[in-house]
């Protein structure tokens, strides 16, 4: 994943914990459409992985992706 990519999933994750989804979409919606299939792939595991950095809970993720 770009570094790029990357800070701005991080910047997003900070806004939604600030409750501030409508700017933490305007900065993420932009680089996840730009994505190609193999970063699209690295930030959907991301996002995955990082749950609790959007919402401040635990969410188990499912083993499989389907």
């Amino acid at each position: 994943m770009r570094p790029s990519t990357l800070r701005a999933l991080n910047r997003a994750a900070e806004l939604t914990r600030q409750n501030r989804l409508t700017e933490a979409m305007l900065i993420a919606e932009p680089v996840i459409l730009v994505a190609d299939d193999i970063e699209g792939e690295e930030i959907r595991r991301w996002l995955l992985d990082h749950v609790a950095d959007f919402t401040g809970e635990n969410h188990e993720i499912p083993k499989e992706l389907p």
